[in-house]
């Protein structure tokens, strides 16, 4: 399943051709690139209270590699979604160190 998730990831950025929706070409800005899209899988609406909820319920495990005397170590972070953008300012900040290698999504509840 993850592999799947992976493959229309890398996909979406890989289907640039005039055949796909203006508005979901890829586009660019401030040095990034995106997709814009407006509905759901089902050709709905985007509705933003549900996104809110949804987005106030995940949590990111950040791995961050640091070495240290010779040895390499990898930090797990648990980070809420209100509190990302602060944890990847603290890199920018130097407050916290070391080499991003992962951002993986994860609910608390589900594993329950």
């Amino acid at each position: 399943m993850a592999d799947d998730i992976n493959k229309k990831i890398i996909n979406l950025f890989s289907k640039h051709s005039k055949s796909i929706p203006t508005e979901e070409k890829i586009k660019y800005y401030a040095g990034f690139s995106y997709v814009k899209i407006n509905k759901d899988t089902n050709g709905k609406k985007f509705n933003p209270e549900h996104l809110k909820k949804y987005a106030e319920k995940c949590h990111y495990i950040v791995r961050v590699m640091r070495e240290f005397d010779g040895e390499t170590y990898l930090y797990n972070y648990d980070v809420p979604n209100k509190d990302l953008f602060k944890f990847m300012k603290s890199f920018d900040e130097n407050t916290l160190d070391g080499t991003i290698i992962e951002i993986d999504k994860y609910f608390p509840e589900d594993l329950a």
